[in-house]
């Protein structure tokens, strides 16, 4: 993908091999199944299902899942993501009821909630993230939460909500290089989301942001990036390889290799990231109970 203005179609371009080091484990086991039946129970959706996560099997068989609030249709219309787009046609108050709990049946100590885009809504929906935090505080105490937000637009009402909020890590995931996103994020500003994370982290926030990788960046544009965040102050990082979830999304444009992966997370150390996680199928909430800040 040389050019981020030509929107190019899996049809169009052969698909490089899977290699071996791409390997996710198949859904299975007493916990899956578990964890399956209560989010049905409570009409709850997860982000590792809508956006079709390599790693659903694995967290979900440890017992662990990233809460999708705001519905399941986004506003926005992503080249990368499996969410569906559209209209939403309904605003679901009792979600942070249902949300906080699922996580106390689950006794959690770290959970990880993130939303669809509902630029239709004034606050874009930062009030219902607030009133699910304040649900899981009163219901389950000592569980950390972060949060996985989007970018409000820039508008400072929805920023203040989620920072009187106080989550325990405040993450926005810059996603892709500024010259790629035309396509993968059309109706995002590259400059915008790094302002964001600003905003949350001079308000006493700890800060996390993601890319993928195999999307059509080159590794000095990634290297960039990375040094934009660190001068946002940005206090986690992940890393991870962009997988196509239908073949009416963006192409894979290479697989990146374990080496690379290493050499961003070395860089990302030593540039002052207090944690990277990078690897093949890192995503922004993998792991994300171990990514402790103090």
């Amino acid at each position: 993908m040389t050019d981020a203005r030509e929107k190019i179609t899996a049809q169009e371009r052969p698909q490089p091999r899977r290699p071996e080091w791409i390997r996710a484990k198949l859904p299975y086991g007493e916990n899956y199944a578990r964890l399956l039946g209560l989010m049905r129970g409570k009409q709850l959706h997860t982000v590792c299902e809508e956006a079709h996560c390599p790693n659903l099997g694995e967290c979900w068989g440890r017992g662990t899942a990233t809460f999708m609030i705001l519905g399941d249709v986004c506003t926005r219309s992503c080249g990368f993501c499996a969410v569906k787009t559209g209209r939403p046609t309904e605003l679901d108050t009792d979600e942070p009821r249902r949300v906080a709990e699922a996580v106390a049946s689950m006794n959690l100590r770290h959970v990880v909630i993130t939303s669809v885009n509902r630029d239709e809504l004034l606050d874009g929906g930062a009030s219902i993230f607030s009133e699910t935090i304040r649900q899981i505080r009163i219901k389950e105490p000592k569980c950390r939460i972060e949060i996985l937000v989007p970018d409000f637009k820039g508008e400072k009402l929805a920023l203040d909500i989620v920072v009187d909020s106080a989550p325990d890590i405040l993450n926005h995931n810059l996603e892709t290089v500024p010259r790629l996103y035309g396509v993968v994020r059309p109706q995002a500003k590259y400059e915008r989301s790094l302002e964001v994370l600003e905003y949350f982290k001079k308000h006493g926030l700890v800060t996390k942001s993601g890319v993928m990788v195999g999307i059509g960046e080159k590794p000095e544009e990634v290297l960039e990036v990375m040094r934009d965040l660190r001068k946002s102050n940005v206090d986690i990082l992940t890393v991870g390889q962009y997988l196509q979830p239908t073949k009416e999304h963006l192409p894979i444009d290479r697989y990146v290799t374990p080496d690379e992966f290493e050499m961003y997370k070395n860089t990302g150390l030593e540039m002052g990231f207090k944690f990277v996680e990078s690897g093949p199928l890192v995503r922004s909430s993998y792991h994300a109970d171990e990514q402790i800040v103090l």
